[in-house]
């Protein structure tokens, strides 16, 4: 089963990524097919995951796009059927490897995902702080990606994890319902991991308010239920509105000089503040540090969590469902990713337009597969031979690095055959050839057989038009766009 496994892992470097590998590489049993090793870092020294034991490794970059950007990335590389996303900062138990494919093995082909099971050490000598007991809910949490398994299939057919959650909070949630949207199933496994508490300064609480945009977002796309749906807590975002309008309008009032009026504002702003500071100092253990913070905390906290929601009112306003990058873009060649030589089969004549380097390159480091469909009647018509052909595409993956696909039409416009643009076959074959869903591909061209050839596969056809295009064919096209820099910026935005 394991065979059919890629682990991916998104991490930026913290020093619990080595706890992990070392616990993955020490664990006894059959490996996963790969380890993909996602570096969501900006810049820095490149990581050095190498250790004995590891499944074959694999370290792929984002750039610095966060969570959601470097899990897509992760499984977007991955080849596999399954696809199980650890956290960097979790430690396995040694039977995670024999666990997973128990876990996974005997599931029914209606069930999309495996979630994990959740351990978080408290200290036994104490009771725990704030923020220990925040992340213990971790233990309790349904769909979160510290150890989460889906397949492939699903994960594309959705899109992936929306990149608009900019950080590791409700992107889970978000895509869970989203496959469950499918009709699919996800269900809970008998594999564990242990999720340490990270060590963090007493100002966390107050960071992790930036989460209230989220959950605006989350509304917006699945309803006033999804808290139901997603089993996520309200918590007190409706007392810290309450005080925040008490404290607002005590200063309201003060400055227009109401000030009966003020200070019964006041009072309530100040009753809220210190039962929301009580209500996390009454269980821990109330230090006199651990109570400092909790009242100063609990001060900024409301005003912060409003102010926050708020901003993700205004920002997420007719927000769409995310539809992620699609598994495959699909150019023609001559006229679109090369200058148009009729009938070419001299390599030294494949000449790249400009920019084509550039687009293919964005794409693959997205994780995008990318291909070429080419009609090249030139070999029906007697004028090159498929030996040409085959000379002048590898000059073109020479000059513009690998495809995952390549297909050509050798035939001529009186054959009849299938693969021939407008005709779908060779879009078709393409996605085969990958196992995508034409609906998840795009075609790139410069005439219309290509976007027509689109069409008629269930793909998404993307015009590039030259000189030689027809007036007629840019009218009709959905996608019109100027060059291929262009098109490949409405790709990797998302509008296709």
């Amino acid at each position: 089963m394991l065979e059919q496994v890629t682990v991916v892992v998104p991490t930026i470097g913290r020093p619990s990524l080595d706890v992990l590998l070392d616990a993955l590489a020490a664990a006894p049993g059959p490996r996963p097919a790969e380890l993909i090793l996602v570096d969501d870092r900006p810049t820095g020294e490149p990581l050095r995951p190498e250790r004995p034991g590891l499944p074959p490794v694999r370290v792929v970059r984002t750039g610095g796009g966060g969570p959601a950007r470097a899990r897509n990335l992760g499984w977007r590389t991955a080849r596999t059927g399954w696809i199980a996303f650890l956290d960097d900062d979790v430690v396995t138990d040694p039977d995670w490897y024999s666990a997973l494919a128990a876990d996974l093995g005997s599931l029914p082909a209606d069930v999309a995902g495996s979630q994990g099971r959740v351990r978080v050490p408290l200290p036994e000598d104490r009771r725990p702080t704030d923020w220990e007991r925040g992340t213990a809910g971790l233990a309790t949490s349904s769909w979160i990606t510290a150890d989460l398994a889906y397949r492939r299939a699903a994960l594309a057919q959705v899109g992936g994890f929306d990149e608009r959650f900019p950080r590791a909070f409700r992107e889970d949630s978000d895509l869970a319902l989203r496959v469950m949207g499918t009709g699919s199933r996800l269900v809970r496994g008998e594999r564990w991991i242990t999720h340490p508490v990270r060590p963090a300064d007493r100002w966390v609480s107050v960071r992790v308010q930036a989460g209230n945009a989220d959950d605006v977002l989350m509304r917006r796309l699945h309803g006033a239920d999804w808290r139901d749906r997603a089993d996520a807590a309200l918590g007190r975002r409706p007392q810290h509105t309450a005080v925040t309008v008490a404290g607002v309008a005590a200063l309201g009032l003060a400055a227009t000089r109401r000030p009966r009026a003020a200070l019964a504002a006041a009072a309530v702003w100040a009753a809220g503040t210190a039962e929301f500071a009580w209500a996390r100092i009454a269980p821990g253990p109330r230090t006199r540090a651990e109570m400092a913070t909790m009242a100063l905390t609990s001060a900024v906290i409301p005003p912060l969590a409003t102010w926050h929601w708020l901003r993700g009112v205004v920002r997420h306003v007719g927000v769409r469902q995310w539809r992620g990058l699609p598994d495959l873009v699909l150019f023609d060649r001559d006229g679109t990713l090369v200058h148009d030589f009729p009938y070419n089969g001299d390599p030294a004549w494949v000449r790249p337009v400009d920019g084509a380097k550039e687009a293919l390159d964005a794409l693959r480091a997205r994780g995008v597969r990318v291909g070429v469909v080419s009609n090249q009647s030139g070999v029906a018509r007697g004028l090159i031979t498929r030996e040409q052909v085959d000379a002048c595409m590898a000059r073109l993956t020479e000059l513009l690095g690998p495809f995952d696909t390549v297909q050509y039409c050798p035939h001529g416009p009186d054959d009849g055959c299938a693969c021939r643009k407008p005709a779908p076959g060779m879009v078709e074959a393409a996605c085969a050839e990958l196992d995508v869903d034409p609906a998840r591909c795009v075609v790139v061209g410069d005439i219309g057989a290509d976007v027509e050839a689109a069409a008629a596969a269930g793909a998404v056809g993307i015009l590039v038009p030259t000189p030689v295009t027809r007036d007629a064919e840019i009218a009709a096209a959905t996608w019109a766009l100027r060059d291929l820099g262009e098109a490949v910026d409405v790709v990797l935005g998302g509008s296709w």
